[in-house]
This record gives structure tokens, sequence and C-alpha cells, in this order.
């Protein structure tokens, strides 16, 4: 099969919540594949750092700092990057956080801003940026799932069920929109080496846990996510669409 299929070069990539972790590896990816990127968050010094990162490898980047889980700032945000960047080609819903507590404990303002974060925003983010796709009759949308899309753990059943809402909400923008040319599908990622997993890596028993329950034994490192990444924003999978893929070392296939 010829690489080309694989090449982003001349297309542009939204990636949310950007600014480190796994955002940030897949804005690397999409970009060391050809791609220009806009970072997106909310902290305006870490996104600028991170996009000098990007520029030193060679990578075209652009920085549009606004709070995805804010309805006026993602349109504000989206029409500012189609009207000052150029368009939107992928996007990839990233932006994401994790509270943890017994469920019974969970405070009602935490609920919501763990749905607003995870889900709404995926919501808001799409919608805007669909709109804008649906005209020229192309456009990737790649959300981030979990394997909390598809399990549950102890102390963060409000961020399973953003998780999940967001796999069928895949499903939903599929369904809605493949007629007009988009492809929209989900990633899984296992446990990775992220921020949003440092209380995990450093608690022991969890960390020891974990590699006895992954098949490949080990924590996931963020460049791993950046192939199914390329994937699913090139050509290669324009007749792939309202899927979830998986990427966590076997967790799901074994019990």
């Amino acid at each position: 099969m010829s690489l080309s299929l694989f090449d982003l070069k001349g297309r542009r990539a939204l990636v949310t919540g950007s600014g480190q972790g796994i955002g940030f590896a897949l804005a690397q990816g999409l970009g060391l594949a050809g791609a220009s990127v806009v970072l997106n968050g909310r902290d305006r010094g870490k996104l600028d750092k991170a996009a000098e990162s990007l520029r030193a490898q060679g990578i075209e980047v652009a920085v549009a700092a606004f709070d995805v889980s804010d309805h006026g700032a993602v349109v504000e945000g989206i029409a500012g990057i189609e009207r000052d960047v150029g368009p939107i080609d992928i996007l990839v819903n990233n932006a994401g956080i994790q509270r943890r507590a017994p469920l019974e404990d969970f405070a009602v303002e935490t609920w919501h801003e763990v749905i607003r974060t995870n889900l709404d925003s995926v919501f808001y983010v799409s919608q805007a940026v669909a709109r804008a796709m649906i005209p020229r009759g192309r456009g990737k949308i790649i959300n981030i799932g979990s394997l909390m899309s598809d399990a549950a753990r102890y102390s963060v059943a409000p961020y399973t069920a953003a998780k999940g809402a967001v796999k069928n909400l895949t499903k939903g923008m599929c369904t809605d929109w493949a007629r007009h040319g988009l492809q929209i599908n989900a990633i899984g990622p296992g446990y990775f080496a992220t921020p949003l997993n440092q209380a995990l890596i450093d608690n022991v028993e969890f960390d020891t846990w974990l590699k006895k329950r992954t098949p490949a034994g080990r924590w996931g490192r963020v460049e791993e996510l950046q192939g199914v990444c390329i994937f699913l924003a090139s050509p290669a999978s324009d007749f792939v669409n309202g899927q979830i893929i998986y990427v966590d070392g076997g967790v799901l296939a074994t019990l």
C-alpha cells in the first residue's frame, strides 16, 4: 500500500487540549505526517511553549487559546481559526480532565465539571467545525475516548459516563454527517504515562496492578497513539466511520 495514503500535506488539524500529554503527542504526530497544526487549550503560555517545540521540528503551528467547555468561546474560537488561520480539515477532540471520589460523595458541581469538559466540549467543538466542513464536503473528526468508554474503575464513574457517551456520540456524528463526506471515529487509549495519570503512576500499588493487568506489561507511551491518529486523519481511513479503536496494550482483550 502506498505511503501516500497517510500523507497529510496540505491539511490543517486542530487538536484540543494539546499543550501537553496525549494532545501534544497527537499534534506532533499529525505535524510530522505533513499537516499544519492548531494547538488549543486555556493556558496560552503552555501552548506557546508547545508550539515552539513543534516549530523546532519543522512543523507549521498556530495557537488558538480558548475554553472548549464554554460554548460561546468555542463558536468564536472556531470562527477565528477558519477566518484567520484557514479551513480546519482535521479535528481531534482531546481536551479532558479527571476527578476522583467515591460516587456517593461526588460533588454535584464536580460532576458537571467532568461532563462539561469531557463530553459537552466534544459536541460544542465538533458542531462548530462540522458546520464549516459540511459545505466543503470532507473532514475528519477524531474523538478521544478511553478504556472507560467500555469499562469502569472505582472512583471515576463520572469520567466513565462521559467517555461512554463520547463513544456513542461518535456513532451519532457518523450517522448524521457521513452523508456529507465526513469521517468521525474515536481512539480509546488505555493507561498512558501522562500528567493526567501522574497520581496513578506514583501509586506503587496501582502501578504494580496495572503492569500485571496489561498483557503488554507496561504503561503506554504517548507516541504510540500517533499512528492510529494519522490513520484516522488520512485518506487511508476514508471508509472507516463511527468506530472506536482501542490502544490499550491488550487490557480489554483479557480478563
